[in-house]
């Protein structure tokens, strides 16, 4: 199978999780199939029937309480725990013959499915399947992860990876070197205009006289807002503005950060908001924030960056993974050691030689390089 070219009418079909599921990797994968749209293709989004079994989402629910994109079409088919339906859904991507299946891959879970479905279809002799890989060793790796990952790897035909890190673990999976190809997470768009900080944190019930480092998305034990607490207490005292909003739902047990908050003397500096944020009050919370702070012990890439991006916010980020790939070290934010010291420094740099300004504008420039138009292309060249 030669390239593909962008300005031919292809049949795509993306498999992966999408509405009615929520989530940062659903928005990802429905932004995408609209890009691919708005340049003319067909595209069908097939989702799943059931995504997880209960007793691998901690959350509360796996379901959005939006309503269903304009100008796609998704349907729900796969069923991610039922061999059987793995070989219907195949079967029937094997007789529609669409130029590209894209496999939106983030865990092994999802190997057996994608793996079998992936190796039906390539027997048409038409489809290129290709897998957009989040993460290919994941945050949290399991025993399974060894056993899983290389099945998929073996029924895909070329991978298009969020960072360099990720085409490094890929490789390391694919004994017949298939093409690969990085492209970074785009920004995501579709999340409203900026709110200035006022009217931000009036929506918020904050105070607009502070200052506010942001904390977002789903609590996770390798996300590491335990250093992030313990370096701020380190400068909450030449910092007495400074106060922190942790925004998201948390996996993992709750009060032992609050044991942490109070035992460094920081509760009446931390903002817990133990829910997920719906897409409509993201810019509520990014327009309240000086900073994004992603103290992470271990990643490959995060779409919260991203969503700073959009609403031109500098980042504190650790350098693990491709975290420091996107982050220009002391030009639009920090990519700090993931040690409580480095974490420290940076964000009493940030705020003691008001660095905001500066990175913002930086920050501006330099996000017209994760434009969707640029993901699109990493495609048509496998």
């Amino acid at each position: 199978m030669g390239k593909l070219d962008r300005y031919d009418d292809m049949k795509i079909v993306i498999l992966g999780t999408a509405w009615p599921y929520r989530g940062g990797l659903a928005a990802f994968n429905e932004r995408l199939a609209k890009q691919f749209v708005l340049e003319g293709h067909e595209v069908k989004v097939v989702t799943f029937t059931l995504q997880y079994p209960s007793f691998l989402f901690p959350g509360k629910t796996q379901y959005s309480n939006e309503t269903a994109p304009d100008g796609l079409h998704i349907v729900r088919e796969i069923n991610s725990c039922n061999p059987a339906n793995w070989l219907k859904v195949g079967n029937l991507l094997k007789h529609e013959a669409p130029d590209m299946l894209i496999s939106c891959y983030w865990m092994a879970f999802f190997a057996p499915c994608y793996g079998v479905i992936q190796n039906i279809v390539r027997r048409n002799g038409k489809t290129k399947c290709i897998a957009l890989v989040h993460n290919m060793i994941p945050h949290e790796p399991s025993v399974l992860d060894k056993w899983l990952a290389p099945f998929f790897v073996k029924q895909t035909d070329g991978f298009v990876a969020l960072s360099e890190s990720v085409v490094q673990d890929i490789a390391s999976l694919d004994k017949g070197q298939k093409p690969k190809t990085f492209s970074p997470h785009p920004i995501y768009d579709h999340y409203g205009e900026k709110m200035d900080k006022e009217a931000a944190c009036q929506a918020l019930c904050l105070d607009a006289g502070k200052r506010y480092m942001l904390f977002f998305g789903l609590v996770r034990a390798y996300k590491g807002l335990d250093l992030l607490l313990d370096a701020f207490a380190k400068v909450k005292d030449d910092l007495k503005d400074l106060q922190l909003i942790v925004a998201g739902e948390f996996y993992e047990d709750e009060d032992q950060y609050w044991t942490q908050i109070r035992n460094n003397g920081l509760a009446d500096r931390v903002i817990v908001r133990n829910e997920f944020v719906a897409d409509a009050d993201l810019r509520k919370y990014f327009g309240a924030a000086d900073l994004i702070v992603q103290p992470y012990k271990t990643a490959t890439q995060s779409g919260v960056t991203q969503v700073a991006f959009h609403f031109e916010k500098p980042c504190l980020v650790t350098n693990v993974g491709g975290l420091g790939e996107i982050i220009h070290d002391g030009k639009m934010g920090y990519a700090a050691e993931a040690q409580v010291d480095a974490i420290a420094a940076s964000l009493k740099d940030y705020y003691q030689h008001d660095r905001q300004e500066t990175f913002t504008q930086y920050l501006i420039q330099e996000k017209k390089k994760y434009e969707w138009d640029k993901m699109t292309k990493a495609f048509y060249s496998l």
